[in-house]
């Protein structure tokens, strides 16, 4: 049974890299952010039945899953940072 959960979860973490990235890329809370975040869903419903697991796999797979949206979205997050300008090195302090 194991072995199954940690291969679940393996890849709701792998396919929700991209599509974290993809989220990360959206503007926050429009139709595109929210399919993004929901996109794997299916796939993850169809793995679990499939393979015949049981209940305490979903709060593995779920975390699986928002772990692959925040780790496929830090790429994005830090490229964003890095293009805009900050405050701070917009005026010498002191001046």
């Amino acid at each position: 049974m194991w072995p199954k959960i940690v291969l679940v979860a393996a890849v709701c973490l792998l396919v929700n890299l991209p599509m974290g990235r993809m989220r990360e890329r959206s503007r926050k809370f429009s139709w595109q952010w929210i399919a993004w975040i929901h996109a794997s869903i299916p796939l993850i419903v169809v793995l679990r039945l499939w393979l015949k697991l049981p209940w305490v796999a979903i709060p593995i797979n779920i975390a699986a899953a928002v772990a692959g949206q925040f780790l496929g979205g830090l790429p994005e997050k830090k490229r964003r940072r890095a293009a805009s300008p900050t405050v701070s090195s917009a005026a010498p302090r002191g001046a």
